[in-house]
């Protein structure tokens, strides 16, 4: 608005071009349209600012204002093309530094209605009221009339297919068959039934996780107990179990983050990896192993040579092909370890991303193995998929024909490490010595029989506070509750929770001592909810039934407990160095059990943590600490 007033003022007078009147209409209303925007925005800040999360009472007039502003969209659309119609007359001569502001104001013009539009249709909400009404009345209503149970159908549906097409936005760069259908449609049920429950906003959820982030750090700072190890053996014995599996899970870690390929290997090393990529790759592709799948220049396999140290005659198999449910990985020899490795991919693509959120639980069964229970879907199916290539495809028959006395090995980081683990599972009868080792997986992953059953050959290795390691659905639910509970409560305005969040986040400091409803409360009362968040809960769902006992353990009933697969090492960051020319860190590893993965943490490094550069940093560190005092 103010470049705009700026070249009015300026040029007023001066609109004698072929063309300008034209301009100068076009300008004195862009003026009043602009100053008209921003009023509406100014009023829709300062009306936002009033009040607190839970009660909105000081915001009432909000509606009336967004649409206000809503209807300036068709001014502004109208004016936009009228902008566009006049740049693009070839009739028009007037001064080109004129010209160029128009033309930049059109486009500005457009990007933000395109982009509202997105957002509008990625946001917005159609069952409004509906879903309120429906919740709020009918779970008290007699259900087993028609038209309840019509209704119930009805507004279920719905939410389902405002989820569907959202995914299909999201994911429309990518070909769709009836897998992906399929997949839709299970990722939108579970979406629905997650946030059908609550009246929270993206703020609401950002303001909640910046005051648990606080609450968290604030509970960090008391004493508290040590983890609880898995293993009763004498302490010693402890230990160097343990440093054996720390030395076998960073020689494994490698084989994981190769699995990644170009991607991983420039990320590591992003100012040499081109060149050694461009002179090492442009050959022929070796004709000694098998590949399958898209890999264009030689560059995945080319970084995979390069991360593992192998020769290409190592190699039996390698799969690039990548699709929903059916995830990159290779099969190689390890001389070093007398191992036949099967190294598959984590998250990389879209389709991988699907196949993380096909959360539903199916069940595994397997001849001659009792611990059969649930897993999840998605996951188990990309297993399947890598078993029928494994198994029908001749590839480890191939494996032992070459060196019959290696073992078997099965490795991955993060989904990769998931389908790992149910891939030795569906192994472990026709190989009994194998071992997995799973990087980061998935938490959500298998029931307590089956979690039970792999402590003997599977290891999994988590660091600090990853997020992956700790989602499932309880966990979510849980979180989801403990947002409800610290938002609702605070007597905060928003605005205020999320600046202060920021510079918590960004600068540091102590946290914040937010004066909130649980203050002065004593245990019993804390038990029931508050009238807070009664009105940000839209029935009592699981997450709000589950204020009534703060064991993480108790989960929703349809929401049924899935672990971490195997013996669990969990890594923490001990000390580090502050200094910004300085990445010293030491870590410390002990071995831990599900229950210490029960709840979501929240920290800036729960997504760093995941990330397999740290993972293999932090077991390399362990491995040379170990490595050291031996030789001392």
């Amino acid at each position: 608005w103010i470049g705009i007033l700026a070249l009015y003022t300026v040029h007023k007078g001066q609109f004698n071009c072929p063309g300008g009147g034209l301009l100068h209409t076009y300008l004195l209303v862009l003026l009043i349209l602009l100053a008209s925007i921003i009023c509406a925005l100014s009023a829709l800040v300062y009306i936002s600012m009033q009040g607190t999360i839970s009660n909105p009472g000081p915001r009432k007039s909000l509606p009336k204002l967004l649409y206000t502003r809503l209807l300036l969209y068709l001014p502004e659309f109208i004016w936009a093309v009228v902008g566009a119609v006049w740049v693009s007359d070839s009739s028009v001569h007037c001064e080109k530094t004129v010209i160029n502001v128009i033309i930049g104001t059109v486009i500005a013009s457009w990007v933000i209605i395109i982009f509202t539009i997105i957002g509008v249709v990625i946001v917005f909400d159609p069952l409004g009221g509906k879903k309120t009404f429906y919740l709020t009345d009918t779970v008290n209503r007699n259900l087993e009339s028609s038209q309840s149970g019509q209704l119930l159908y009805n507004v279920k549906n719905t939410a389902t297919r405002v989820w569907e097409k959202r995914i299909r936005l999201l994911c429309c760069c990518i070909v769709q068959d009836d897998d992906h259908r399929v997949a839709f449609t299970s990722i939108a049920e579970l979406f629905r039934t997650y946030f059908s429950d609550t009246d929270l906003v993206p703020s609401d959820i950002a303001a909640g996780l910046t005051l648990l982030h606080q609450e968290q750090d604030k509970m960090e700072s008391c004493p508290k107990e040590p983890e609880e190890v898995l293993c009763h053996s004498p302490s010693s014995l402890v230990a160097d179990d343990l440093d054996i599996e720390l030395e076998n899970a960073a020689h494994y870690m490698l084989f994981a983050a190769a699995a990644y390929g170009w991607p991983y290997y420039i990320y590591t090393n992003p100012f040499t990896a081109l060149c050694k990529l461009n002179g090492d790759c442009c050959g022929n592709r070796p004709t000694d192993s098998d590949i399958t799948g898209s890999d264009r220049h030689n560059f995945h396999f080319g970084s995979i040579l390069k991360i593992t140290g192998l020769q290409y005659r190592d190699f039996i198999h390698i799969s690039f092909h990548n699709k929903i449910y059916e995830i990159p990985f290779f099969v190689a020899l390890d001389h070093k370890k007398e191992a036949i490795v099967v190294a598959v991919r984590g998250t990389l693509s879209f389709e991988d991303i699907l196949t993380d959120l096909s959360a539903d639980c199916e069940d595994l069964t397997l001849e001659d193995v009792l611990e059969n229970g649930f897993v999840h879907k998605g996951i188990t199916q990309a297993a399947n998929y890598i078993y029928r290539k494994l198994i029908n495809d001749g590839i480890l028959n191939q494996a032992f024909t070459i060196v019959p006395e290696y073992k078997l090995v099965i490795v991955g980081h993060s989904l990769g490490g998931g389908t790992a683990s149910i891939l030795a599972i569906m192994l472990r009868n026709s190989f009994p010595t194998l071992r997995c080792y799973a990087f980061s997986p998935p938490g959500g992953l298998l029931s307590k029989s089956l979690a039970d059953y792999t402590k003997h050959f599977i290891i999994s290795v988590i660091v600090g506070k990853d997020l992956v390691a700790r989602l499932s659905m309880p966990n979510m639910e849980d979180l989801k509750r403990r947002i409800v509970r610290i938002v609702a409560n605070c007597n905060r305005p928003k605005y205020q929770i999320l600046l202060r969040g920021c510079w918590y986040e960004v600068f540091g400091g102590d946290p914040d001592n937010f004066p909130t409803e649980l203050d002065g409360r004593n245990h019993d009362a804390l038990t029931q909810p508050l009238l807070a968040e009664e009105s940000l809960m839209v029935h009592r769902s699981p997450s709000y039934n589950a204020l009534e006992d703060e064991s993480h353990l108790n989960s929703p009933p349809q929401y049924p407990h899935l672990y971490l697969p195997g013996k669990i090492i969990h890594i923490v960051e001990e000390s580090s160095s502050r200094r910004l020319c300085s990445s010293d860190i030491k870590y410390t590893a002990r071995w831990s059990n599900e229950t210490v993965f029960s709840s979501i943490l929240i920290s800036p490094k729960m997504i760093t943590d995941h990330m397999p550069d740290v993972v293999l940093k932090a077991l390399n560190s362990l491995s040379q600490e170990h490595g050291s005092c031996i030789s001392c």
